[in-house]
């Protein structure tokens, strides 16, 4: 995508954006705790023959302990691939409510278990499978295509189910077959896919409130201090933002962009948790966090999403003693569910 011009307004000091920067992960515990809640964790997973999958956007101790234990840090596909792919008996999911649904969706003979079942999504939230349903018949003559970020019954309902690493290949795939699209529950994502593919697509009116923060205003700004500075944009972020943005791309892509290009700054609009990976990946960089609201302003996310910040050391810990929060998805509406999901999986087979 090329990159549009930008006219910042005057600002008063470097000072201001200083904040935007990504800085290093302070400990919430103590070297003696951090290392009893490992050593505690390490033993119960092992214990139980459980791996550990983590989302890009969880705290950065649960990512670490992912890869130390042989688990996977990845988004949400990748980690319900990895789980299915894996020998392990239980399948811990850090991460949101629908990422535990799909894991045991692939894998339904496993125990899927979630250290809370208190975290979800907005745009699983924003999409009610009785109201989407509803939405579906009144437009029986569309594909229906689903982003990952749904629930189970949404998955049921549609005819494919993307991420938004592959969402434009699907949706220009579809458009080359004449195909209409019914596209839930991403507005930001869907017109994304819209404008890039010159598809029919009907959009359902959902978004990420982590996403949707992102300022395009703040953005030309940090881009005048820093004219140096590839602009990583998520597709789930406005429009306003993504005509900014050097890359558009799925958490993946975003890192693979920052680890591959060869700037040395990034200004990234995704959740920072993803930080954890891409320092990991890129130590010689510097990567600054895309500004939401601004400061003064109420802000929902700042970069961050609440659910996910919900997956903490303790409440994994927990659920491994307990054995509750575990995930069940009903048998048939599991089966309809993966129809949509195997497309998926053999598309980016092919």
């Amino acid at each position: 995508m090329t990159q549009k011009s930008i006219v910042a307004e005057t600002v008063d000091s470097r000072s201001l954006v200083q904040a935007h920067f990504a800085e290093p992960v302070v400990p919430q515990y103590s070297e003696e705790e951090l290392q009893a809640w490992r050593d505690r964790i390490k033993r119960l997973l092992n214990e139980q023959n459980a791996v550990l999958v983590a989302h890009y956007y969880t705290d950065p101790l649960i990512q670490a302990l992912a890869e130390e234990t042989g688990g996977c840090v990845s988004d949400s596909l990748e980690m319900a691939r990895f789980g299915a792919e894996h020998s392990a008996d239980t399948l811990v999911v850090a991460g949101v409510k629908f990422m535990g649904e799909t894991a045991k969706i692939l894998t339904p003979n496993k125990r899927v278990l979630m250290p809370t079942l208190e975290a979800t999504c907005s745009l699983d939230l924003g999409c009610p499978p009785d109201e989407f349903s509803e939405f579906c018949d009144q437009h029986s003559d569309r594909t229906v295509v689903v982003y990952a970020n749904t629930s189970a019954a949404v998955k049921a309902r549609a005819d494919w189910v993307v991420t938004s690493s592959i969402a434009l290949d699907v949706v220009d795939h579809l458009d080359a077959q004449g195909e209409k699209i019914l596209w839930a529950p991403d507005k930001h994502l869907g017109g994304y896919v819209q404008r890039e593919t010159g598809a029919d697509v009907l959009l359902w009116d959902g978004s990420c409130i982590v996403h949707e923060e992102f300022k395009a205003k703040g953005v030309e700004d940090l881009k005048a201090l820093y004219p140096d500075a590839v602009v990583l944009v998520h597709p789930e972020s406005p429009a306003a933002v993504v005509a900014l943005a050097d890359v558009v791309g799925s958490t993946s892509q975003i890192i693979n962009a920052a680890k591959t290009r060869p700037e040395k700054r990034f200004i990234v609009a995704t959740d920072q948790g993803i930080f954890y990976k891409m320092q990991q990946e890129c130590p010689d960089k510097e990567l600054m966090v895309a500004p939401t609201a601004g400061a003064g302003a109420t802000c929902r996310s700042c970069a961050n999403c609440p659910w996910m910040a919900m997956n903490s050391l303790e409440n994994l810990c927990a659920v491994l003693e307990r054995g509750d929060n575990e995930i069940f998805v009903d048998a048939e509406l599991g089966r309809k569910a993966m129809i949509p999901l195997q497309r998926m999986l053999d598309f980016r087979k092919g």
